[in-house]
């Protein structure tokens, strides 16, 4: 490996915070969502980490679930949005899946591919978040209408907008509009995410769906839970190059900073192709070798510069941590204004993911 730049997968780490939600749900099944490669963490990674103990996963879509099963990953596994076109019905059923369906068009796809012999089918049902699902009518006409493809192990799915603030009243409402449904039909039901595993018990169902959780960042509005979960990666790179800046003189592109005194400056080895990323601010931390030091300049693509005048020695070759398990993803998604979810997620490809055991 010519560089040192790689997102280390702390598998204990993973471990921990899914046994961790189970505590949370003890009357609960918990499957744990992979799509976007589990978060940047590597599907085929989680799944194997976990394959002793977690009872199924869930995707976004047919294709990172027949990636899965591609690795043998034999587990149960849940397409979330459901068959995109007509053809994914028969590899739902080929593939033993399970699909979570949101439109009467997804349902007469399946009667029409697959009339006698369907994929397993879960019902997404909109009790507020407007993005997918049908509306309660609509979903027990749908029980009724497509009995023929729709079995008794058919789970009732909706999904909090709000769970991540417990002062929010939309969330109790959501429920109270599920359970009126649920009353109707007798199904087995699956409503929290993480946030609402953490947050509110009362969405715990017969499935759990949980993600940012296991990989142990802050679905919620406040920091009370993160001492109970363990960061499970850790994105890190290393110094390739130091030089000293006199007072007055600009790092970057743009001359976007300018050294207030003389200063030491080191450049490392990753960047916004890397997904590291560029709207970061001067000042966003990083550690070298431990001690916190700050961005000066613009990130580059493949490069960014930090002032490390006040970071002890430094030598090139010297690991640097842009976030992890000294340095919270939550802190640098705060400094650029967006999410762990987005930060973790946009780790490219070209960053190893290396599975480590303590």
């Amino acid at each position: 490996m010519s560089r040192q730049t790689q997102a280390i997968i702390h598998a204990d780490a993973i471990i921990h915070n899914f046994d961790y939600m189970c505590r949370l749900a003890p009357q609960s099944r918990t499957m744990v969502v992979i799509k976007a490669d589990a978060y940047g963490h590597g599907a085929i990674n989680v799944a194997r980490i976990l394959r002793n103990k977690a009872p199924a996963f869930a995707v976004a879509i047919t294709e990172e679930a027949i990636k899965l099963r591609e690795a043998g990953i034999d587990a149960p596994i849940v397409v979330l949005e459901g068959p995109h076109q007509e053809k994914e019905c028969l590899q739902a059923r080929d593939e033993n899946l399970t699909i979570v369906v949101h439109d009467t068009t997804q349902l007469e796809w399946v009667k029409k591919q697959t009339p006698t012999d369907p994929p397993g089918i879960w019902l997404k049902v909109d009790t507020g978040m407007h993005r997918l699902g049908m509306t309660p009518e609509d979903a027990q006409r749908a029980l009724t209408q497509y009995r023929q493809i729709i079995g008794d192990d058919c789970v009732l799915v909706t999904h909090m907008a709000s769970a991540d603030d417990t002062d929010n009243p939309a969330t109790a409402h959501q429920l109270d509009a599920f359970a009126r449904l649920v009353a109707q039909t007798g199904l087995a039901v699956s409503i929290a995410n993480s946030p609402a595993t953490l947050g509110w018990p009362a969405s715990h169902g017969d499935w759990n769906r949980v993600g940012l959780g296991v990989f142990g960042s802050n679905p919620m509005r406040d920091d009370a839970y993160l001492s109970c979960v363990q960061p499970a990666m850790t994105l890190r790179a290393s110094v390739i190059a130091l030089r000293t800046v006199k007072a007055g003189e600009y790092v970057g592109y743009g001359q976007a900073w300018q050294a207030q005194t003389d200063s030491v400056i080191a450049t490392i080895g990753i960047g916004y192709a890397d997904g590291y990323p560029r709207h970061c601010p001067n000042g966003t931390p990083v550690l070298v070798n431990g001690q916190r030091a700050p961005l000066a300049g613009r990130v580059s693509m493949d490069m960014l510069t930090v002032d490390v005048t006040h970071a002890g020695k430094v030598q090139i070759g010297d690991f640097v941590e842009l976030w992890g398990e000294n340095l919270r993803i939550d802190e640098i998604a705060a400094c650029a204004g967006t999410i762990s979810y987005e930060l973790m997620t946009r780790v490219s490809p070209r960053v190893p993911r290396v599975v480590r055991y303590r």
